[in-house]
């Protein structure tokens, strides 16, 4: 009886697609172009390479983006290892993250309600006198 009723599902199944292979071929094509197009053009997608490897002109963007909440709450204690993480992706050297720790939380009241965007231009500004 279960032999019998598996053979009728799975003839079942496979007539079922028979007959609707091609409208069923294009509704996965077209979701999944379109999901194509929304990821490629909505998300990150620029920031990495084909090896899923984000690209060095982003990788602070990136990392700032990701980890603004915590990036946000070490500013306000002026260390902590997402501003250590920030500083060494801007270029500040090691002995002169101290100083840049300071001015970066001495300005957190300008960075705190900022977009990624913004507070990663306040933060390349914070650190300016800081690189080489």
């Amino acid at each position: 009886m279960r032999k019998s009723f598996r053979t009728m599902a799975v003839m079942g199944i496979s007539l079922m697609l028979g007959t609707t292979g091609c409208p069923l071929k294009a509704t996965i094509k077209q979701t999944t172009d379109t999901t194509s197009n929304v990821t490629g053009s909505t998300s990150g997608a620029a920031w990495w390479n084909e090896d899923g490897q984000i690209k060095p002109d982003f990788k602070t963007t990136a990392f700032v983006t990701f980890n603004q909440a915590n990036l946000i709450q070490d500013l306000a204690a002026g260390r902590g290892e997402y501003l250590g993480s920030v500083s060494r992706l801007l270029g500040v050297p090691a002995d002169r993250q101290p100083a840049f720790f300071s001015a970066a939380q001495s300005n957190y009241a300008q960075m705190v309600d900022r977009n990624p965007t913004d507070l990663l231009t306040l933060l390349r500004e914070t650190s300016k006198p800081f690189v080489y």
